[in-house]
C-alpha cells in the first residue's frame, strides 16, 4: 500500500517557477515507478511526466519538454516536478500517482495510487 501526498503549488505569474513534491509512505514506493498528471476545469486528466523506480527512464508530455523535470529521491520516499517557464495553460490540478509494475505509461487507469492533487494556477 503507498499513500501519495502533494505539495507545492500555488499561484505563479507567467514565466515564473514552481516545485512540486510527492511525499509517499510504504516501502514499495522505490520500487514503483511514478508519474505526474493535471487536470484542469471541464477537462480530462492529462498526463505530464512519469519516471521509472531507479531513475533510468522518464517521459514527458510534449508540451513540458523543456520546461519540467520529473526527478525521485527513493531514499527519502519523496518524487518532484521541477517547473519552469509556466505558462497559463500549465494550470490545473497536478497530482502524483505511482504505478506498481515498473514500466512507463501514459495511461491514468494503469496507475495503482494517486494523491489528492495540488493546485497550480498560472497568471498572464
Amino acid at each position: 500500500q503507498v499513500h501519495l501526498v502533494e505539495s507545492g503549488g500555488g499561484l505563479v505569474q507567467a514565466g515564473g517557477s514552481l516545485r512540486l513534491s510527492c511525499a509517499a509512505s510504504g516501502r514499495t514506493f522505490k520500487s514503483y515507478a511514478m508519474g505526474w498528471f493535471r487536470q484542469a476545469p471541464g477537462k480530462e486528466r492529462e498526463f505530464v511526466a512519469a519516471i521509472s523506480s531507479r531513475s533510468s527512464a522518464v517521459r514527458y508530455v510534449d508540451s513540458v519538454k523543456g520546461r519540467f523535470t520529473i526527478s525521485r529521491d527513493n531514499a527519502e520516499n519523496m518524487g518532484l516536478l521541477h517547473m519552469n517557464s509556466l505558462k497559463p495553460e500549465d494550470t490545473a490540478v497536478y497530482y502524483c500517482a505511482a504505478r506498481s509494475l515498473d514500466l512507463l505509461t501514459t495511461v491514468p487507469n494503469l496507475y495503482d495510487y494517486w494523491g489528492q492533487g495540488t493546485q497550480v494556477t498560472v497568471s498572464s
